[in-house]
């Protein structure tokens, strides 16, 4: 009895490990952009923090890369290059640039909103580079098509409107004996907050594109993905080392000590380029990129919570009905590209397994589908001769049974 439950309760953990390493890691984003926000407006430079944080995250990951992927390195091409310098001017420099420019400008959980965006604006961009085929006859596409609007929407909503105050129930007392605090006061003008949204949306259009062409690296990269995100976040720090000194000319914005600044670029570098990389990428091995995606409006949650505490942060009207809309938006787009990717792997199903008869009346389909599926998503190489393996052990079943 004792060693059935032991056996349960061992199962329920190894089913649960990727649900708590997801939650976990939305708390983790959380708190960088909490973090990032008092840093910022402390007075660091957003320029000088995407410098910190890519030189730590390059100090913490290249090490793993050359431990474990020192052998058979691809040759760095030009062209190769090319894709790698890219990719560091779209994440490491555009992107953080301007994400952090409108965090600054608005708030933490507005930021948040804005970069569940993200899976709508990555579908516009593969489907402008045609690495998306649009079938409106299809309902996936449509989902994914009317939730890329939606999301879009949503964004504008937020953008254009910002509504009355609305009032968190753990935040009225905070803000009631709280009158000194600058934030409470006066939050962002019209001007500066329409700016913000500006910033986020070029930001996440910078993370969208960099989707796409990470998508041709990984095929250079496949087995040496610490390598490429070394490489990235290498090449990115010294661009922004570049961009810093062409903007700040003041060399004190360099100086940082044990205070909030070293914090917010540690923790960004470890936390969100480091260990967040490793975690996402187990968790997408094991349950698909679907799985992993569908947990960022958690992270907006938490963020609007720890930030209306820690921040007494102001949330608007529109800013809460432009999220319902991004997140419906969201979960629209993941539907679609959760439906094709299974149509996907249905189709990449043998055709003497599609075939295969018992009785010459019921056929293996459905069961040796579901077992394709799975072994697909786990290990393609394998698939083929582990499912010829399944369709002749179900048949000599099912004729021992006749």
């Amino acid at each position: 009895m004792a060693t059935e439950k032991l056996s349960c309760y061992a199962k329920f953990l190894e089913t649960s490990k990727p649900y708590f390493a997801m939650i976990s890691l939305q708390f983790g984003y959380a708190g960088m952009n909490i973090i990032t926000k008092v840093s910022l407006n402390q007075g660091m430079s957003h320029y000088v923090l995407v410098v910190y944080r890519h030189a730590f995250a390059t100090a913490v990951i290249a090490p793993f890369a050359f431990i474990f992927e020192r052998k058979g390195q691809p040759k760095i091409t030009f062209k190769i290059f090319m894709q790698i310098f890219i990719l560091a001017l779209l994440g490491p420099v555009i992107d953080q640039n301007f994400y952090y420019a409108g965090l600054k400008l608005t708030s933490p959980t507005f930021s948040c909103a804005m970069s569940n965006m993200l899976p709508a604006m990555t579908f516009v961009m593969a489907a402008l580079c045609r690495m998306e085929k649009i079938d409106m006859k299809k309902v996936r596409c449509q989902a994914k098509v009317v939730g890329t609007i939606v999301t879009v929407g949503g964004a504008m909503l937020m953008t254009l409107y910002k509504g009355p105050i609305v009032e968190m129930v753990w935040a009225k007392h905070t803000h009631s004996h709280d009158k000194s605090n600058a934030t409470t006061k006066t939050g962002p003008s019209d001007k500066e907050w329409f700016l913000g949204c500006t910033f986020l949306i070029i930001a996440t259009l910078a993370w969208a594109s960099l989707f796409v062409l990470q998508a041709k690296a990984i095929e250079t990269y496949k087995n040496h993905q610490l390598s490429l995100t070394s490489l990235i976040c290498f090449i990115g720090t010294i661009q922004a080392i570049a961009v810093t000194f062409a903007v700040e000319h003041n060399p004190s914005v360099w100086r940082i000590g044990w205070d909030m600044n070293l914090l917010a670029a540690a923790y960004a570098g470890i936390v969100t380029s480091s260990i967040s990389y490793y975690v996402q990428g187990l968790v997408i091995k094991t349950k698909g990129p679907v799985f992993a995606t569908a947990f960022s409006p958690l992270m907006m949650i938490i963020v609007a919570i720890m930030g209306s505490f820690i921040l007494a942060e102001q949330i608007y009207l529109g800013g809460v009905i432009g999220s319902v809309l991004i997140v419906m938006g969201l979960y629209s787009v993941l539907w679609g590209k959760h439906k094709e990717r299974i149509e996907t792997k249905v189709d990449d199903i043998p055709m003497h397994v599609k075939d295969t008869q018992i009785d010459g009346n019921a056929s293996l389909t459905s069961d040796a589908t579901n077992y394709f599926i799975e072994a697909k998503s786990s290990d393609d190489g394998e698939a083929n001769n582990h499912l010829s393996s399944v369709v002749i052990n179900m048949k000599a079943s099912q004729e021992g049974k006749n």
